[in-house]
């Protein structure tokens, strides 16, 4: 399968393009410099620049695109960003998709559990509703702008929820501090975080390519956790404390809004849709992602989850 990839550099896209190049596809990535290869294509999605020849012959496009959401405090500027570096994207990759006759038949834009909003214990398929916010914001246009690729092409939008690596990513910040017995959860802990590690994330993907699943897709493990399991199964992983909480007070003091949507925010979200069409997860289950994340793992590759075993 020939892969046209954006926003292949992050943490998310290094592991996915090695996953998609491993399972013997080719991946086209889309660059802002120049190529550097012949599997490179220099846009510039700013300016909506984008050859649709780049994307002739492909058979899916993956768009992974979209400033860091927690990299920097929520100025006004900063949110702007946030919007345009999904948007500005999104929809060059969709406008390049219409102007060929024969496009390609898989459009994968990623997405985010944020579309939910703060919804407390209420758990989430892929038919709730959409909340409120702005990370309910950026996720809605987000996805509205992806089906502007014409009609006939598959969208498929992964509502990726907290992506678990060994460094960077969500715990970027919070695994050293656990690892020196200085961490613990966040506000009261008792938020949902809908989580999954980042060799499952590629490889729900590839799943997502290979399938006929279209619209939004929970993207998360079938485990669910609060914060408080969450922080207490990554410190048990790590042979260490986990008991200095960070008040929600504190957080919104020095985080303000990035701290009430990103940290605060609970999305009890399960995986309807991956369930439903036999998706099998490498770690389904919270204590095999805390070994994983600490280095300490058996591989359990594949392992399927049913809606009845939990």
């Amino acid at each position: 399968m020939r892969i046209v990839m954006a926003g292949a550099s992050g943490l998310i896209g290094t592991s996915m393009s090695a996953s998609f190049r491993d399972a013997g596809h080719h991946v086209v990535t889309l660059v802002r410099r120049d190529a550097a290869s012949a599997d490179e294509v220099r846009w510039d999605p700013a300016a909506g620049r984008l050859d649709p020849q780049a994307l002739a012959g492909a058979d899916a496009v993956v768009n992974l695109s979209g400033a860091g959401i927690g990299d920097r405090p929520w100025t006004r500027k900063r949110v702007d960003e946030l919007f345009s570096s999904r948007l500005g994207p999104t929809r060059t990759l969709a406008r390049a998709m219409r102007q060929l006759d024969s496009p390609p038949a898989t459009f994968i834009s990623q997405s985010g559990a944020g579309y939910y909003g703060d919804a407390g214990n209420t758990v989430l398929r892929e038919g709730a509703p959409n909340g409120s916010g702005t990370l309910a914001r950026i996720c809605k246009e987000w996805e509205e702008a992806a089906h502007e690729v014409p009609d006939g092409v598959r969208v498929v939008a992964p509502r990726t929820g907290v992506v678990l690596s060994r460094k960077g990513g969500a715990l970027g910040r919070l695994l050293p501090l656990i690892r020196l017995g200085v961490g613990g959860p966040l506000g009261n802990g008792r938020q949902y975080w809908p989580w999954v590690t980042l060799p499952d994330v590629a490889a729900a993907f590839l799943f997502l390519l290979d399938s006929q699943v279209s619209g939004p897709v929970n993207l998360c493990a079938p485990e669910e956790a609060d914060v408080n399991a969450l922080v207490a199964a990554m410190a048990q992983a790590l042979h260490r404390p986990a008991a200095l909480r960070v008040p929600a007070p504190v957080l919104r003091l020095v985080m303000g809004g990035l701290a009430e949507e990103l940290l605060l925010a609970s999305q009890r979200m399960e995986p309807a849709v991956l369930l439903e069409a036999g998706f099998g997860w490498r770690h389904p289950a919270l204590e095999q992602a805390a070994q994983w994340v600490a280095g300490k793992d058996q591989d359990a590759r594949g392992v399927s989850f049913q809606e009845g075993s939990r």
